[in-house]
């Protein structure tokens, strides 16, 4: 066998991955929040892309000057004046001392101040406002110092995570002590907060209310399990009083809150704006998309300008603005192509959920990524990136792309039932039970096969836990006719 060294041509295909490929895959997995920020740094590092303002043209002033010519051209006219003369009878000395002038000579000028469009306010969160009640209270500096560690072990919801006995350790302060300041705090608003588990809570409400010693407190402290089971006959029998008698203090426990911090979550709420928008004209529907807040993209022609005179410029000065009139040609092109892709797939999921825009989520009929990939000539990982973080609205609501991608369920006729048609079949014969008797997982299995669906039990279980839906044990209620 000899060795030797030979040159071959060999041809093949791959892939190459060029920063403006990777670009505008990037581009087309951002959200639209995600994408304006991208667009904002964008803006700020490249001098070349501007936005395109509403009203610009390339002949700004010629209207000003025109305007100005035919001042000119136009005939003289007469100059109109008005005489102003002061009246000798007024007192002008008590005219200024009625209307006080001193605030024409303050040193402060009302332009410095911000305006009122950008003043915010502030919703107060739970730890500041025990806190301003923790200053406001008549107590010693002890007494403070434990305060403070006991707001700052609250959770969220306004439960104390930390036992007095940890408190004691870390201020050194006895365990009366901590356990009187505790005690103070927990009557603070909200009341209720800093218990250390649900009873206290709800046992401290109950005492504010001045109900201690009545039923109410007694079923707090001995028939909580009980109360969570809806087994007030039990309830009844251990007071030794009439079921009318638990039904009334159920009606008051019901007004209690379990979470006394809720109230003062500085949680904001987070408003969808929709990508896409999918109206219904006539009998057909119309896919418009949202550029509403997305800047209008444009190179800035002065840039262009200065490459052409090529004798004004240093190497190094002409490659930095071709570099950058690159890469804002590639950002405003990837841009088009996400919108254009966005509205392809949009238009593909109106073709297949024809009947979920029509009659709502019962119709909404099995998809996959594969199906709207074949209808619209793309990769199905194309279609996941669209699908991600967008939002259309709809007739029936806005909702994620996502959405309109699920599982398959067969039914008896042999059709296939899109498992989140399934889920809101279930949500709506748990919604018209009878509260008194419930429908059982098996029951609203047996249900659904009126409906042409057939699903098994265990299967019914896992949609129903997936919706926050209690079983029928929970969700039955004897007495509720007397609540």
């Amino acid at each position: 066998m000899v060795l030797e060294l030979r040159q071959a041509l060999n041809l093949s295909q791959q892939l190459i991955m060029t920063p403006q490929l990777q670009q505008a895959i990037k581009l087309l997995q951002l959200s639209r929040l995600e994408l304006l920020e991208t667009i904002t740094q964008e803006m700020e590092t490249n001098p070349v892309l501007e936005e395109q303002v509403a009203g610009d043209s390339d002949g700004e002033g010629g209207a000003g000057d025109e305007r100005g010519e035919s001042e000119q051209d136009t005939p003289g006219l007469d100059e109109v004046t008005v005489e102003e003369n002061a009246r000798d009878d007024v007192d002008w000395e008590n005219y200024l001392a009625e209307y006080n002038t001193g605030w024409a000579n303050s040193p402060y000028d009302q332009r410095d101040a911000p305006s009122f469009e950008n003043m915010t306010s502030t919703k107060p969160n739970l730890h500041s406002h025990l806190l301003w009640q923790l200053n406001m209270s008549n107590l010693d500096a002890e007494q403070r110092e434990i305060g403070l560690h006991i707001i700052g072990n609250l959770d969220e919801d306004g439960y104390l995570k930390s036992p007095p006995e940890e408190l004691s350790q870390a201020t050194g302060s006895s365990w009366n002590k901590v356990l009187e300041t505790l005690h103070i705090i927990q009557k603070f608003d909200p009341v209720g907060v800093a218990a250390r588990d649900l009873r206290e809570c709800l046992l401290i409400q109950v005492r504010f209310l001045n109900l201690e010693g009545t039923i109410v407190e007694k079923m707090i402290m001995n028939y909580l399990k009980e109360l969570e089971d809806k087994k007030y006959d039990q309830i009844a029998k251990g007071l030794s009083i009439s079921l009318q008698d638990v039904l009334t203090a159920v009606s008051v426990l019901k007004g209690l809150e379990p979470k006394p911090g809720r109230s003062y979550s500085d949680e904001q709420t987070i408003y969808i704006t929709p990508d896409i928008y999918v109206f219904k004209v006539g009998d057909d529907y119309e896919i418009v998309q949202n550029e509403d807040g997305l800047p209008k993209l444009r190179i800035n022609a002065y840039y262009k300008d200065i490459l052409q005179n090529r004798e004004s410029l240093s190497e190094s000065a002409r490659r930095y603005i071709q570099e950058k009139l690159r890469s804002a040609s590639w950002l405003v092109k990837s841009i088009h192509q996400r919108q254009r892709t966005i509205y392809r797939v949009t238009e593909s999921i109106v073709r297949f959920q024809r009947g979920f825009l029509d009659k709502g989520i019962t119709e909404l009929k099995p998809l996959v990524l594969r199906d709207v990939a074949e209808d619209i000539q793309m990769h199905e990982s194309t279609v996941s990136r669209v699908t991600t973080n967008k939002y259309v609205y709809t007739p029936q609501g806005a909702f994620e792309l996502k959405f309109f991608f699920n599982s398959s369920i067969s039914s008896v006729d042999g059709d296939d039932v899109a498992s989140e048609s399934v889920k809101e079949h279930i949500r709506n014969i748990i919604k018209a039970e009878n509260k008194a008797r419930p429908f059982s997982d098996q029951g609203i299995a047996d249900m659904l096969k009126k409906l042409n669906i057939k699903v098994a039990r265990r299967t019914v279980a896992k949609y129903r836990e997936s919706m926050c839906l209690l079983p029928s044990r929970k969700r039955k209620n004897p007495y509720s006719e007397g609540i």
